[in-house]
């Protein structure tokens, strides 16, 4: 049976291709397009996934759209007369586009494919729990959703059991976490939907000096569900998020691009520490109402990995899986398991253990890319490969790597992958100074083997999606300063064998000939860019930017030798 989830119109649209049960293909529009988290119908993400599939349009047994646009269309219109008349603007910048494509799913389909088959719509948050449950190893389990908002629901709970999902809790708009921690990312001059993470990572430079500022932001229930005081946000009235209210609380508001202050720091600390104080309650409350073990987290408030640390630590569960695209672009991966498991009762597949679901591509295709570049590579085997880009990073160079099927979601997982030596203090200035151009006090991660995480991490459990910011063990920090974030934790990536030989084998390489099992890194993209997806994507960005070295499937480009860096 051949069923395809598609998730589009708000931001990062994405199509996913579940075939018999298991996730066949699954990738973001923006991969394509080469526009960051559009929302626009995945036409080449569909295609892609059908391409994969070795299938067409007629042979889909149905389509699935990941929420119910007349019920957000309601809301939308709701929240528009709410605030009249100081939400004109924005009313007649979303009515076009609502009348001329959102409520018209099946035509667009049929437009832009030819199908002309059944067409199923699944609740937004329903969506973001069957993408986390059914993807996830346990067969019973509680479930936690929270993003910025659905059709009305923000915050959802319940549980799992076998193909079955039951949502019995949840709080609606406009009383939102996603769209607090939004609205607060954007008072301190960060793009919405863009700059959370920096956000989050700005936190750990600061301190929660403002919480009792933030408690007269929202009211929190022991609970955890909480009600946002509307007098200091304005979700639909204006160009801004917040209100006047908000800046007379807190200070005057960043200017996008402008210095970034102690004061800042402490602001987004404290956004932090409420966040997950929230978040702690409301899955402590969860714990307390089924008494199971095992947790699933969804929607894109779960895509910040210190809450998620603080849960996994404090909530009372002992086991936790996290969606990797816990974003919208996953909202596409749990339609169609819904589909496939809840309503059709087909078996469901193993665990999702990688998000590397998109396109791959064979050493013709790299090679044309290569001589199509004008640059020159050689070919190495595997074992002299991993050797070889091994001494690079010891090297101190920073180098691409480009392997595989692309991963899904916001994490590059090691098959587009930019690759740092942890053990250099300036590693992090070179990243940002050479390639991705971002603010200093933004961290990188530490891709490390399994079955060493815990010699160097205080970590109870594996997080090969790197959604875990565990703290690292005081006596291994001074020999990977590089990974370290300022409140001394890192954001870490478990890499295992069965799941990623290829960059397991680099790391193992690079183990042996520093004494070092981990290897820092990021996503292959420059700032403001989507991550790579072909090869002349990977030789574009390489190029544009002072990159050291490039690894290609099994082809290496390099711009200087080895050792021309200090490995500091």
């Amino acid at each position: 049976m051949n069923i395809l989830g598609i998730s589009a119109y708000y931001h990062d649209s994405s199509a996913c291709l579940v075939q018999d049960g298991r996730i066949a293909a699954a990738a973001q529009e923006e991969r394509f397009s080469r526009k960051k988290n559009t929302p626009d119908f995945p036409l080449a993400a569909i295609n892609y996934c059908l391409q994969a599939g070795d299938i067409t349009a007629d042979d889909l047994d149905c389509v699935v759209f990941y929420e119910k646009p007349f019920l957000k269309f309601s809301r939308v219109l709701l929240g528009h007369i709410g605030a009249w008349p100081r939400s004109l603007g924005g009313f007649m910048r979303s009515m076009p586009l609502w009348l001329s494509d959102r409520l018209t799913v099946p035509l667009t389909l049929r437009d832009g494919l030819g199908y002309q088959g059944k067409v199923f719509f699944v609740r937004h948050h329903l969506s973001h729990a069957a993408s986390s449950f059914l993807a996830s190893p346990f067969d019973e389990a509680a479930i936690l959703t929270a993003d910025a908002v659905g059709e009305w629901a923000t915050t959802s709970s319940g549980t799992g059991k076998g193909s079955a999902i039951t949502l019995d809790r949840e709080i609606n708009f406009p009383d939102s976490l996603g769209l607090f921690y939004t609205a607060l990312t954007t008072f301190l001059g960060y793009e919405a939907h863009e700059g959370e993470g920096k956000v989050m990572g700005l936190a750990g430079c600061g301190k929660p000096v403002f919480m009792d500022e933030f408690k007269r932001l929202a009211d929190v229930a022991a609970d955890g569900s909480y009600r946002l005081d509307q007098s200091y946000f304005s979700f639909y009235g204006g160009d801004r998020m917040y209100s006047r209210k908000m800046e007379r609380l807190l200070g005057p508001a960043r200017r996008p691009g402008g210095p970034v202050e102690g004061r800042h720091a402490d602001i987004a600390a404290s956004l932090q520490k409420f966040t997950e104080d929230i978040l702690v309650k409301l899955a402590r409350d969860l714990h307390a109402r089924t008494g199971l073990q095992n947790l699933c987290l969804g929607g894109g408030v779960f895509l910040n990995c210190v809450a998620n640390q603080k849960i996994l630590e404090s909530s009372g569960f002992k086991n936790v899986f996290i969606q990797p695209a816990a974003g919208d672009c996953g909202g596409a991966v749990g339609a169609a398991l819904y589909a496939a498991n809840s309503l059709f009762n087909i078996p469901r597949a193993p665990a999702m253990e990688h998000p590397c679901l998109g396109p791959e591509f064979s050493e013709r295709a790299i090679e044309r890319a290569i001589s199509a570049s004008g640059l020159e590579a050689k070919k190495l085997p595997d074992a002299e490969l991993f050797e070889h880009t091994a001494r690079l990073v010891a090297a101190g160079l920073v180098t691409g790597w480009f392997q595989g099927r692309m991963e899904l979601g916001p994490r590059a997982l090691g098959n587009r992958t930019i690759l740092g030596d942890p053990r250099n203090p300036d590693m992090k200035r070179l990243l940002n100074d050479k390639v991705k151009h971002r603010e200093p006090f933004r961290p990188y991660a530490p891709a490390i083997l399994a079955e060493k995480a815990g010699d160097y991490f205080e970590l109870s459990c594996p997080s090969p999606f790197m959604l875990l910011a565990p703290g690292v063990r005081p006596d291994k920090a001074p020999s990977v300063p590089a990974a370290c974030h300022d409140d001394g934790t890192a954001r870490v990536q478990t890499v295992s064998e069965r799941t990623n030989p290829r960059f397991y084998s680099l790391i193992r390489a690079f183990d042996r000939l520093t004494g070092v099992p981990i290897i820092l890194n990021t996503s292959f993209n420059r700032r403001g860019e989507p991550i790579a997806c072909e090869p002349a994507d990977a030789l574009k960005i390489y190029a544009a930017t002072e990159m050291d070295a490039l690894v290609l499937g099994n082809f290496v480009l390099e711009k200087a030798p080895a050792g021309a860096a200090n490995n500091g």
